[in-house]
């Protein structure tokens, strides 16, 4: 019964935010458009807004499993129009909070003691509530002060039956509209049930949030809670209590006298030593997400929470997207064209002249603005746009980096509106290049590698035994190949010697017999002898 009911709510939604508006003005089959304009609300309920704005608050409407659904979608902005992108972004999960007595009751079950036992407090009310997951404060035993994160209940359930519904629309989509193969709807839905489903397993954020801590150890410029094991599982997640001020509440900021410049700066630099330098970056660095500590507001400290979602970039990634943004800021557009095809993102029988010439018609305009206001993050989505007509693959480890970016860019001017990201990442990138690319990098790479060779050292001498062995075995293979070819060719030499003999010889023996002055004894010895030579030519052949 509740799969009808939800269909039904998802059906009203739809006709409530008037989103067949979205296809009236594709081209579909002419049947679909006589049905879309049969639709009664058509005539009942008005279209008030963008159709951008419509298909937001209908999102909301129906639930929290749709609202992480246009977050993540809000990133794919080679699928969306730039409107609807951005109007996504602007989703937030307001899901008012299931009971305290729910969730302690979730926690005793996982751990397997009482709250009483567990904590010296515990607050029953939530500190907050998302789609997914509330937050409770308490206290160990120790004294110290902890966030116990409780995957809400129930909540698999409703993930599932609304995925369902996502795939039955995304294969509608499909079928029914033209434009809806290039849009890849079913991909999208599975990769968005592989995100939400991750983040229903709390073990999965916990080990990524002790890899970043590890990973900033120390740093004075980001600063990551510590996780407890002990206490945490699969729904139930404990981590250290941070105290800070969100980075959005820019009048907190302003009144404890915040070096704003200083933390913008730090907002890029922490982007670009996860990126390249550690190759595991934060992929969910929204406001909500980043605190600044209170402790020295002149030299300012980003404090990181919710590590659902992290990504990662192989190391011909980062050289080639390195690369690719040195190469961009110089003009470069031959080497941005030509690293795109050997990185492998776009064909490799691709036209590099009209690719070069694509990215100049994007890229020249935007360099008609003052360094500082151009944004990297515009500057990817344009590549991978121009990318895109050239038949490239959308790689999902640059979709996470592209949203990553973008949330950083907006942050940082948000902090200090004459930030000059340019200023901040070019020494950076030109740094990584020269340690990735210098005697550093092969002494490294050699040091690295050295106690795997000396391990295989003792090895080697019976493996160029081996090598010379097989070489030896397929040279007397080959050997015997050759020579059997070279008989099978005197075989068939010989054949055809003794066919051409045999038929001249039949031929003169019928030309004899048919003479009309047959003589045999006039036939002199000679020519007996010369036929019996032939005949026994014949036969030895």
């Amino acid at each position: 019964m509740r799969p009808v009911y939800r269909s039904l709510k998802i059906w009203w939604v739809i006709a409530r935010y008037r989103l067949d508006t979205f296809l009236i003005r594709q081209t579909l089959p002419l049947p679909l458009k006589l049905l879309l304009w049969l639709l009664p609300w058509r005539y009942l309920i008005p279209a008030k807004g963008s159709s951008a704005v419509r298909l937001r608050l209908a999102l909301e409407a129906l639930g929290p499993v749709f609202i992480k659904f246009g977050q993540m979608l809000s990133t794919r902005r080679d699928l969306l129009a730039d409107d609807v992108a951005l109007e996504l972004a602007r989703l937030q999960d307001s899901v008012p909070p299931f009971s305290g007595q729910q969730a302690q009751r979730i926690i005793e079950e996982s751990l397997g003691q009482s709250v009483i036992e567990l904590f010296a407090e515990f607050e029953q009310a939530p500190m907050a509530s998302a789609s997914v997951a509330q937050v409770h404060s308490a206290t160990l035993k120790n004294g110290q002060s902890v966030v116990v994160k409780v995957i809400r209940p129930g909540i698999a359930k409703v993930i599932q039956q609304d995925i369902s519904l996502l795939y039955t629309l995304a294969w509608l989509v499909c079928k029914l509209w033209k434009e809806g193969r290039r849009l890849r709807p079913i991909e999208v839905v599975e990769e968005y049930e592989q995100t939400i489903f991750d983040e229903l397993d709390l073990r999965k954020e916990a080990a990524n949030g002790s890899q970043l801590r590890r990973n900033f150890d120390g740093s004075s410029i980001l600063y990551v809670p510590e996780i407890y094991w002990d206490y945490t599982r699969r729904n139930v997640l404990v981590m250290e209590r941070i105290y800070g001020i969100p980075v959005a509440n820019m009048d907190q900021l302003h009144a404890q006298n915040t070096n704003m410049e200083k933390l913008a700066e730090r907002g890029v630099e922490i982007f670009f030593t996860q990126v390249f330098r550690d190759s595991f970056f934060h992929a969910d660095m929204h406001p909500g997400n980043i605190f600044v500590s209170i402790d020295n507001p002149e030299d300012p400290q980003y404090i990181a929470i919710d590590f659902g979602i992290i990504g990662s970039l192989s190391e011909e990634d980062q050289s080639y997207l390195a690369r690719n943004i040195l190469a961009f800021f110089r003009r470069d557009y031959r080497q941005v064209a030509q690293l795109h095809i050997d990185s492998g993102w776009v064909p490799s029988n691709t036209n590099v002249h009209a690719f070069e010439t694509a990215i100049r018609s994007v890229c020249e305009p935007i360099f008609e603005k003052p360094l500082k206001e151009i944004s990297f993050g515009l500057v990817l989505l344009g590549l991978f746009q121009t990318a895109r007509r050239f038949n490239m693959e959308v790689q999902p480890q640059l979709v996470l980096l592209q949203k990553t970016l973008l949330n950083i860019e907006g942050l940082g001017r948000q902090l200090y509106p004459d930030l000059d990201l340019w200023k901040t990442a070019k020494p950076f990138l030109e740094n990584w290049m020269k340690e990735r690319m210098g005697p550093k990098a092969v002494f490294h790479a050699v040091k690295e590698q050295a106690p795997e060779w000396l391990e295989k050292f003792p090895q080697v001498p019976q493996l160029l035994f081996d090598v010379l062995q097989s070489t030896k075995r397929n040279k007397d293979d080959l050997m015997q190949i050759e020579t059997r070819m070279r008989q099978d060719a005197e075989l068939k030499a010989q054949s055809s010697r003794r066919y051409m003999l045999l038929g001249v010889t039949f031929i003169a023996l019928a030309l004899v017999t048919i003479s009309p002055n047959l003589n045999y004894e006039s036939i002199p010895i000679e020519g007996w002898v010369l036929l019996g030579l032939g005949w026994l030519s014949i036969w030895k052949a």
